[in-house]
């Protein structure tokens, strides 16, 4: 190797160096020899000590639960979606506009909105604006909303009653999902994602959440589901192993 090659080679950062020998940084291999010594499910209390005890990052990690369920995505009465509201927050705040008539937007706007209106926002819509994360709207601006199903749809933003983004009370919605209420649905495989906070929270405002969140799972179980229901769980941080927890 030449004398230019060696130089430039040794300014790479340790990162790339990492990607180029494929090797694992520390912290990764850290936390993996610490997920492989215990495998096994555990009572919440313990699986959130056990995440916390990871080798952690300089960022401020989001932490994440999945739950697998014994559902039949198939059918349409065992389709789960909903919103719910963590005791202590999610750690995040969320972009939300809101579908209402010219009257109500500067209220929407105070209660968070970043933006709100009807026509004019359907329009700026379907020209390729997209800078926001829940899109709200009042039973009466349906008809606006409507149109944009085929925008909204596959990017899983179009309004909902059963998301309790369709609601005659836009402001007290807008004011919720932008404080970080989250919606939740499943997926193909029967599972539901859900955030229940971040690393830096105690450990237990994480059991706090993560306890609602499993007991709201458990409340809303459809009435043709077979067998056993909540099948397995399992909470992880953005870079951390999965650390599983005991179901019943």
């Amino acid at each position: 190797m030449t004398t230019e090659n060696t130089t430039t080679e040794s300014t790479y950062p340790a990162r790339l160096h990492r990607r180029r020998r494929k090797q694992a940084s520390k912290r990764r291999a850290t936390n993996s020899a610490m997920s492989l010594e215990a495998q096994q499910a555990r009572p919440i209390k313990e699986a959130v000590d056990a995440l916390k005890s990871f080798k952690q990052t300089k960022f401020d990690q989001t932490v994440e639960c999945c739950v697998h369920l014994g559902i039949d995505p198939k059918q349409a009465d065992q389709q789960l979606r909903g919103a719910l509201t963590m005791p202590n927050g999610i750690g995040r705040s969320a972009r939300v506009i809101c579908f209402c008539t010219d009257d109500k937007v500067e209220a929407m706007k105070a209660a968070g909105a970043v933006e709100a209106g009807s026509d004019d926002l359907a329009k700026k819509i379907t020209e390729g604006w997209f800078d926001f994360d829940v899109a709200i709207a009042s039973p009466d601006m349906m008809r606006v909303v409507g149109q944009l199903g085929r925008v909204l749809g596959p990017k899983g933003l179009m309004p909902s009653p059963k998301a309790g983004t369709v609601t005659p009370d836009a402001e007290t919605a807008v004011a919720e999902f932008a404080a970080g209420k989250a919606e939740y649905r499943n997926d193909e495989g029967g599972n539901i994602h859900a955030i229940v906070g971040k690393m830096s929270f105690s450990s237990e405002n994480l059991v706090e959440n993560l306890e609602h969140f499993m007991n709201t799972i458990d409340k809303i179980r459809p009435a043709s589901t077979k067998g056993i229901y909540i099948k397995r769980c399992v909470i992880s941080g953005t870079m951390t192993p999965g650390v599983e927890v005991a179901v019943s």
